[in-house]
C-alpha cells in the first residue's frame, strides 16, 4: 500500500486549528468527511470510537508524532488524514511531549488486515527520522504530498 493510495490529498491540513487532542480527532474526522472519505451520517459514532480508542491507550507514540486509529463500520477501505500543529498537542504521548504531526488512520470494521497494512504504511514512514522531521518542518499540504511522493517513490527523504 502507498501513502498517496491511503491519503487522499484533500485530507491533509498544514494547520490544524484544534488545541486538545479529542478536538483535534474531530478536525480530522471533519476533513475526512468533507473529501467522502468518510461517511458523514457516521461523525458522532466515529468520533466516540476515536476518543474511546485514545482513552485506551494514547497513541502518542513519541517523537512529536500521533497515530490515533481505529476500525469502523461504514467505511469501504481504509483511509488517513495528515495534521500539522504548529504549537503542539497533548496527546499523552510516551514520552510526554507535545505531538505535532497527526495521522488519523480509520478502517473498514471487518478488515483487520487492510487495517493492518494501512498502519505498516503509516508507521513505516513514521520510523525514520528524517520523514519525520521533514514532516514537521512542512508548512504547507504541497510539501507534505512531495514528502509522500518522495516516500512511495523509495527516494530518499530531501
Amino acid at each position: 500500500m502507498k501513502l498517496q493510495e491511503l491519503i487522499p490529498a484533500a485530507a491533509i491540513t498544514s494547520e490544524l486549528s484544534g488545541s486538545t487532542r479529542d478536538a483535534v480527532l474531530g478536525e480530522l474526522l471533519d476533513i475526512l468527511i468533507s473529501c467522502k472519505a468518510a461517511p458523514a451520517s457516521s461523525r458522532e459514532a466515529m468520533l466516540k470510537a476515536l476518543v474511546k480508542r485514545e482513552k485506551a491507550g494514547s497513541t502518542g507514540f513519541g517523537h512529536g508524532v500521533a497515530v490515533p486509529h481505529v476500525r469502523l463500520p461504514g467505511m469501504f477501505r481504509p483511509v488517513a488524514a495528515i495534521g500539522l500543529s504548529r504549537t503542539g498537542v497533548n496527546f499523552l504521548a510516551l514520552d510526554r511531549q507535545p505531538v505535532y504531526s497527526v495521522v488519523m488512520i480509520v478502517s473498514p470494521d471487518g478488515d483487520a488486515t487492510a487495517h493492518l497494512d494501512a498502519m505498516e504504511t503509516v508507521f513505516s514512514c513514521l520510523s525514520s527520522d528524517r520523514f519525520r522531521s521533514f514532516l514537521r518542518q512542512a508548512t504547507t499540504v504541497a510539501e507534505v504530498l512531495t514528502l509522500l511522493q518522495e516516500a512511495d517513490e523509495g527516494a530518499p527523504v530531501r
